[in-house]
């Protein structure tokens, strides 16, 4: 009876292991291509997210070296405008103590006023910091704090102090966090907040990723990464509920989402998640990259792989950007992103 006991446990074992490595994308072929150019351009660490302003050819750019932070020496980071034409970074953000920048979102307010809401890991609390662009520098309007506020990782904001912002775990720190991840524990949520107070609007996901809305504000996306799943909601602007309609296979780990002029969905991922891991301890060892598109049609969805890179280039993808014929790559750790210039059948508004 214990042999038949150790055996079953044996099989259930080796059944997890396979699981968990093959969600990990541990079995995924690495067959670099792309097929239009990019450019490394090198000028922000760790440009984790990016998000065009609105017909325009001025990117921002959200960075900060993680790692050097991981390793105990603490620095502040910054939100960026890179230019399409001059392909140079400048630091727009004011001088902050402890502004550590992770997803961004872009708002437009009826009077035309652009607002830029800011994820902040400062090093006692989490905050978003809203923004507004004037002049082409960033001026602090207001932070938000509170217990909404748990594991955020990236927002969307849907009003002039309003936003859904995922929490891409439960568990602040220690082992159930640990478990989270190598368990693919569905346990990361969505909040809402009105700009006074939050409430939980969705749960039981598998890492809330990126988050982002239709133009006309009535769909809402969610990457559940560790689930490698793009989740299609519809959204009720009266009380702003969310109700799922569609689960879309990825069948990668999805970051970041940002949409094209067309309402095309565009997403940053991580198709080797422990390559990602090994990646974020030592920068020596190469993530792939992969940039995936999400052409949205009549209701239905057709994802497409963009770009698939090895690390060479670019290591760890979290985010493509597109704005005409040109696509902006960014990722988590390293200090470059990649400038590439799409084929006509990918470019925005042919």
């Amino acid at each position: 009876m214990k042999k038949i006991i150790a055996l079953t446990s044996l099989v259930g074992l080796s059944v997890w292991v396979a699981s968990f490595l093959n969600d990990a994308g541990q079995f995924k072929d690495i067959n670099p291509h792309f097929a239009g150019q990019c450019e490394v351009v090198p000028g922000v660490v760790g440009a984790e997210d990016i998000s065009f302003l609105p017909n325009s050819n001025i990117a921002l750019v959200s960075g900060y070296d993680r790692r050097i932070t991981q390793s105990g020496v603490p620095v502040n980071g910054g939100i960026f405008s890179y230019d399409l034409t001059s392909k140079q970074f400048v630091k727009i953000s004011p001088q902050m103590d402890d502004f550590r920048p992770h997803g961004i979102s872009l708002y437009q307010m009826p009077n035309g006023q652009q607002r830029v809401f800011v994820i902040n890991h400062s090093h006692h609390e989490h905050s978003v910091n809203i923004f507004d662009l004037v002049d082409g520098k960033l001026n602090l309007f207001k932070t938000i704090t509170g217990p909404g506020l748990i594991s955020p990782n990236d927002l969307v904001a849907v009003g002039a102090e309003k936003f859904y912002i995922t929490n891409d775990h439960k568990y602040r720190t220690g082992i159930m966090r640990v478990l989270e991840d190598y368990l693919s524990l569905k346990l990361s949520s969505v909040a809402y907040f009105d700009g006074e107070t939050s409430k939980q609007v969705l749960s039981g996901i598998g890492y809330a990723n990126g988050i982002n809305v239709s133009s006309d504000g009535s769909t809402l996306y969610l990457s559940a990464l560790t689930e490698r799943s793009l989740n299609i909601y519809q959204r009720d602007p009266a009380n702003n509920e969310l109700t799922l309609q569609q689960t879309v296979d990825s069948g990668t780990g999805v970051d970041n989402i940002e949409l094209d002029e067309n309402g095309d969905i565009w997403i940053g991922a991580h198709p080797q998640l422990l390559k990602f891991v090994g990646h974020a301890k030592d920068s020596t060892k190469l993530a792939p990259s992969q940039v995936l598109k999400v052409s949205v049609a009549d209701g239905s969805y057709k994802v497409e792989e963009v770009l698939l890179d090895s690390g060479s280039q670019l290591s760890a993808s979290s985010v493509g950007a597109v704005q005409g014929n040109r696509m902006l790559v960014g990722a988590v750790f390293d200090a470059k992103i990649l400038d590439c210039a799409l084929p006509q059948q990918l470019t925005a508004n042919p």
